[in-house]
């Protein structure tokens, strides 16, 4: 995982942990309404605190076990974590540009793959100006990587 994408999973547990003494308060205010048998206010609200909880240990259980890539081992010879890959679709002739990333950073719309893809996984270990072919849903596609960089 690249410092940023750890950076951005902390800030998003501390925004998770902030929001229990908001759900905390509709607990209190749905408990004074009455009857907690027949309360969906409540009952909401536990489930609500029970949802978080789960995010925020998800949170902290993605960050204990983080990798964080030293950028000095980055390397541009072979395509591997954290390059930026620009290939040629050989079957629709058309160039993209993918940075390689961990399954939690992975944003398709913004360019950023999980290593853990088809296509990742096709990239993953060939060099500049290499032919690879990844197995995709909609079946084989041939790329032609044309840079490397990070």
């Amino acid at each position: 995982m690249s410092q940023e994408g750890l950076d951005k999973i902390k800030k998003e547990l501390e925004e998770a942990i902030a929001q229990r003494p908001v759900i905390a308060a509709q607990i209190a205010e749905a408990r004074e309404k009455g009857d907690l048998s027949e309360n969906a206010e409540y009952e909401s609200a536990r489930e609500a605190q029970g949802l978080l909880e789960l995010k925020i240990a998800n949170l902290q259980d993605t960050i204990a076990n983080a990798k964080v890539v030293d950028a000095s081992q980055i390397r541009t010879d072979k395509v591997q974590m954290l390059n930026t890959v620009k290939v040629k679709n050989l079957n629709a002739g058309a160039i993209m540009t993918f940075t390689i990333v961990g399954e939690k950073e992975a944003d398709f719309s913004k360019g950023k793959l999980a290593a853990t893809t088809p296509i990742a996984k096709a990239l993953i270990g060939h060099g500049k100006g290499e032919v690879v072919e990844a197995q995709v849903p909609a079946g084989a596609i041939k790329f032609e990587i044309l840079e490397i960089s990070f």
